[in-house]
């Protein structure tokens, strides 16, 4: 909540961070040609991660079936990362379409992939409404950015820790 009723700057997120290079600052992952993984600022978990489109589109129906493919190309390296970084042992996966949904970022359609553990509610969360991180951002960067790069050069997707697929063919 504290994101989403805070002011915001008036350019969007994501098409700001997928002009930008993968990097610990801006929390970005990975960019492809039509897509960005990147670590949320606001977690719920460590390693909370969201997966968007570069295209600035708004609804799931506006994304051509390339976009689809691609998106569910990256949500499968999400989970593969976190799995390899962290031993995420399930995942809940979801999409906020709207305000009235919770989207923080409105307009730009955007997935988020949160890493679970058996037991890992505490009564922080449940009673408290307080979210308690054990891990610095940063820390977490560089743990899924070596995953992440690992994780890559296994699958011959392009090279570690670039932008993979920026070319037009």
């Amino acid at each position: 909540m504290k994101y989403i009723e805070s002011a915001k700057s008036g350019e969007c997120l994501f098409c700001e961070k997928s002009r930008s290079r993968p990097g610990k600052k801006n929390l970005v992952l990975t960019i492809s040609e039509r897509c960005l993984v990147m670590l949320n600022a606001f977690p719920y978990n460590c390693g909370h991660l969201m997966v968007a489109p570069r295209r600035h589109v708004g609804t799931m129906s506006g994304l051509t079936q390339i976009e689809w493919l691609d998106l569910a190309r990256h949500l499968s390296l999400s989970e593969r990362v976190l799995k390899k970084a962290y031993g995420a042992q399930g995942f809940n996966v979801g999409i906020n379409l709207g305000r009235c949904a919770g989207a923080g970022v409105l307009g730009h359609l955007h997935v988020h992939v949160v890493p679970r553990w058996s037991g890992d509610t505490n009564f922080m969360s449940t009673t408290g409404g307080t979210e308690v991180l054990p891990e610095a951002l940063g820390c977490t960067y560089g743990k899924l950015k070596a995953a992440m790069d690992e994780v890559l050069a296994g699958t011959g997707e392009g090279p570690r820790g670039g932008r993979r697929g920026s070319k037009k063919k």
